[in-house]
């Protein structure tokens, strides 16, 4: 689910969750910041955003987006990692490392955060934020 357009900062947006979504996405927050110190948190349309990289379509379209994001949608909790390891996107080059999960191209989809094995998680998320500092080509959106 996307914040609201009146919510502005990711403190907020944590805030406006319901209980069971805020404290899973409180530790996830937690646990990004602290794995990726360099990815700055800020909203994109309306995720929790870390981190930014610009993007040019084939057709010549242009745009910012997340290095990393965090979603609370209708039925379970989205981290997305929006970099490319040679070739292929990093969450579904490691899907078979992260067994409880749903993986997408570059969505890994979890109904509780114990499905998720935040270690691995956040391995993936610190391994991004090093490919962003070695100046790895990222996905256009």
């Amino acid at each position: 689910m996307k914040s609201a357009p009146e919510i502005k900062t990711p403190t907020a947006s944590l805030a406006s969750l319901p209980e069971d979504r805020r404290a899973a996405l409180r530790t996830l927050d937690r646990a990004i910041r602290k794995a990726a110190p360099d990815l700055e948190p800020h909203l994109c349309s309306g995720m929790l955003g870390y981190g930014r990289y610009h993007y040019t379509y084939a057709s010549g379209r242009e745009g910012d987006w997340a290095v990393v994001s965090l979603a609370s949608q209708k039925n379970y909790i989205s981290l997305y990692l929006c970099v490319t390891d040679e070739g292929e996107y990093l969450a579904e080059k490691n899907k078979a490392r992260l067994v409880k999960v749903s993986v997408g191209r570059s969505c890994i989809r979890f109904k509780k955060l114990e499905d998720l094995d935040l270690k691995v998680a956040m391995e993936l998320v610190k391994k991004a934020e090093q490919m962003i500092k070695d100046g790895v080509s990222l996905p256009a959106r």
